[in-house]
């Protein structure tokens, strides 16, 4: 059988490589943590050397924390914009729940502004919570937070003049929010695997980014699936799709295991007290690390390799590796950079065998689908 005439002829999308991080404070040549100050500075030089290996997306994620200070990422993006002129900037994630709406949509209005259109937002409801009870929100509204300020943000995007009531803010009437977009904000929701998020992307008509850090990329695959037809269903066109997941590039598979592993244990006993995270073994860490994990960490060859088959899996068109990891090197960090860039992605584009994406097949998992978009969009 021929199975490519076989494969339903859907839309297509082009191949896009990114890079992100939360800010991790690394250290000096002493192995001394550098300053909150000096690990934004080093921030802004990571995106400039990010477009010169020729790097699609540079983004930031929102956190509050000692080791991750990296509260106002747009301020970081804009500073990165006035250096650059190709690279696309934005989010990774902005926490929606604990912010406001209208402050969002202006600051990365703003960027987009500044950059001449290449901003983009990831918005999330927070896996990390510092920032709920630092801005005084309520866990116990977590759902209700991010739905409804979901909503309100689809509203602004649309342009024009704003009328929305809701519970988690005060109303807008016929309300004028400045500055206006020149061009297209790109949204996406990032999602860590449940399938009512999935559909709540959909129903925006928001595109689709999977936090996968941790465990078989696999167990995403019905949920790409469900996507596309959940966008279908209610009436959007296709959306792109892309995975994010942690690694660390370097010249050999062992240099790059024995750079990342001690700050990787190191990070996640840390955030295993309030997250509930298992404390990986050496054993655990040379899973992920492997076909079935979810973490990048090798060779450019064995990277590149492994993005391939999950991209494939997943039916995805865009791959954000998340870079930094607290504890390493500034050095290590840029040799990343520019080993993603300049071998890893070129790479990768040719083992897919052309610069455009075909979305996965939404057929296999048409029940899982109607389960959850035959609600009415108000139920969901």
């Amino acid at each position: 059988m021929n199975t490519e005439s076989a494969t339903p002829a859907g839309p297509t999308f082009p191949f896009e490589f990114g890079l992100n991080t939360f800010g991790d404070v690394t250290n000096d040549a002493a192995g001394q943590p550098l300053s909150h100050a000096q690990t934004i500075r080093n921030i802004v030089e990571h995106g400039v050397t990010a477009e010169q290996a020729g790097i699609d997306f540079f983004g930031i994620g929102e956190h509050h924390t000692d080791d991750m200070p990296l509260s106002a990422a747009d301020v970081v993006l804009a500073a990165i914009a006035a250096r650059t002129e190709r690279i696309r900037l934005g989010s990774a994630v902005t926490v929606l729940s604990s912010d406001d709406p209208v402050r969002v949509f202006q600051r990365y209005s703003t960027l987009n502004a500044l950059s001449h259109g290449r901003a983009e937002v990831i918005l999330g409801r927070g896996s990390s919570i510092d920032s709920f009870p630092l801005f005084g929100y309520d866990l116990a509204d977590y759902q209700e937070l991010f739905e409804e300020k979901t909503n309100l943000f689809a509203h602004l995007l649309q342009g024009g003049p704003v009328t929305w009531e809701g519970r988690t803010r005060s109303a807008l009437e016929d309300q004028d929010i400045v500055p206006h977009l020149e061009t297209a904000l790109p949204t996406w929701i990032g999602v860590g695997g449940s399938p009512e998020s999935v559909i709540r992307a959909a129903r925006y008509g928001f595109s689709l980014m999977f936090a996968v850090i941790g465990g078989p990329v696999a167990r995403f695959a019905p949920f790409s699936a469900l996507f596309h037809q959940a966008l279908e269903q209610f009436g959007h066109t296709p959306k792109p799709v892309g995975l994010h997941s942690p690694g660390h590039v370097a010249a050999t598979d062992e240099q790059a295991r024995d750079e990342f592993w001690p700050h990787y244990l190191e990070v996640i006993k840390r955030v295993s007290k309030t997250r509930g995270f298992a404390v990986p073994t050496e054993a655990s860490f040379l899973h992920e690390i492997g076909p079935a994990g979810s973490l990048y960490v090798g060779s450019p060859e064995t990277v590149a390799t492994k993005i391939v088959a999950n991209m494939t899996t997943v039916g995805a068109n865009r791959f954000d590796l998340k870079y930094a990891m607290g504890g390493l090197a500034d050095d290590a960090l840029l040799t990343n950079i520019r080993l993603y860039g300049n071998e890893v992605v070129p790479q990768v584009r040719e083992l897919l065998g052309g610069n455009r994406s075909r979305l996965a097949s939404v057929h296999a998992t048409r029940g899982l689908a109607e389960q959850y978009t035959g609600l009415g969009v108000e139920e969901l």
